[in-house]
């Protein structure tokens, strides 16, 4: 399988299954407040508490909230809690280079 095609597939998989949720609770673990988060992922504080909240932020944002959480050894299943990896690194591609990470918000 092309390379682009195995990073479309691994993009679409943490899409759907990184949660607003797994984002907190995630933060809680680490200890890290929204403001921390903001600095290690690029991503807006703004966006967030967006994201948390449940409302609607573009894919790049969430691939950007996922690979920096998972860059601490935290990996993430649909209906558990994120737990430690161990020398798991996750799933989640690097989003910097994507098309769209100019738009992350």
């Amino acid at each position: 399988m092309p390379h682009s095609a195995t990073r479309s597939t691994f993009e679409r998989i943490v899409i759907n299954q990184f949660t607003p949720l797994h984002c907190s609770q995630a933060r809680e673990m680490l200890g890290w407040n929204r403001e921390y988060l903001s600095e290690q992922s690029g991503v807006s504080v703004s966006a967030i508490e967006r994201f948390e909240s449940q409302a609607p932020v573009r894919d790049v944002t969430r691939l950007a909230l996922a690979y920096s959480l998972e860059a601490q050894g935290l990996v993430f299943f649909p209906g558990f809690t994120p737990g430690r990896g161990g020398n798991v690194r996750g799933t989640t591609p690097d989003p910097m280079g994507r098309e769209d990470f100019a738009l992350i918000e």
